[in-house]
């Protein structure tokens, strides 16, 4: 079991900077995903801008990982690797990253959605939000971990998507990955208790079709088994002062990307 951390507020106020720069660096990037696009070209921009903020690209070497940023595209859920196959009008581009300032993670996931999406795509987009939202309103002090995961389930399954189960989100800190995890899935009520100090970072993962995840051969990339698109949306999330502070903001993102309406 991964050891929870509790973090003061001296700690949080390290973590936002982090955040900061993170947020910062998707709404960089924000401005040029585009149809004829590439992966790599995205990955190249998210480092180089990432370290000229005097941060560091967090997944970088992570357990190994090849790239600044976990780039999934329509049915990858996550931990997908940037490649050269430029994106098209219709494609779903799910963006995670995590940057590292002065030995404190921060950790985000937004999914955009190029040119014209379907409308059933944009509703999953939008709906995954929500669900984010929703979590996030939910984690509380006082409050139990699994209220968390039974906000997020029920928005999920209310629209008849599948929510990913084998991954979830977790505890972050002075670690990318501490403890506590935090499924998307949950009993409200139940689970520990969410007291003073903890972050999390939040993170729905929801399908359009079944929850179930199959591994490609590269040895990162989960996608839906029955190739059905997901989305993906993260927050870091602290527990301080008696109050949820969301450290990650999405302002630079919605300055430059207007999300596909719902028809």
């Amino acid at each position: 079991m991964k050891r929870i951390s509790y973090k003061s507020a001296s700690d949080v106020r390290k973590m936002r900077a982090a955040a900061e720069v993170l947020s910062r660096t998707l709404g960089w990037l924000s401005k040029h995903i585009a149809v004829g696009q590439t992966g790599c070209q995205l990955d190249a921009l998210a480092e180089d801008y990432i370290r000229q903020q005097g941060a560091e690209p967090a997944f970088l070497g992570l357990y190994g990982f090849p790239y600044t940023l976990c780039i999934s595209v329509n049915d990858a859920i996550v931990h997908g690797l940037p490649s050269d196959v430029p994106f098209a009008s219709g494609d779903m581009v799910s963006i995670d990253c995590g940057v590292k300032k002065e030995g404190w993670y921060a950790d985000q996931a937004y999914t955009f959605g190029i040119g014209t999406l379907d409308p059933t795509h944009a509703h999953l987009l939008h709906i995954t939000h929500r669900c984010l939202e929703l979590g996030i309103a939910a984690c509380r002090i006082g409050a139990r971990l699994g209220d968390i995961g039974f906000a997020i389930q029920s928005e999920a399954e209310r629209h008849g998507y599948g929510v990913v189960t084998e991954l979830v989100g977790h505890g972050i800190g002075q670690d990318m990955h501490e403890g506590p995890d935090v499924p998307n899935t949950g009993r409200r009520g139940h689970g520990p208790l969410l007291k003073e100090g903890m972050v999390l970072a939040i993170e729905p993962m929801i399908n359009l079709g079944s929850r179930q995840v199959r591994q490609d051969a590269d040895g990162w990339t989960l996608r839906t088994a029955d190739q059905s698109m997901s989305a993906h949306y993260e927050h870091t999330v602290a527990l301080i002062g008696g109050q949820t502070h969301i450290l990650t903001n999405t302002q630079s993102i919605q300055a430059q990307y207007q999300v596909p309406p719902l028809e």
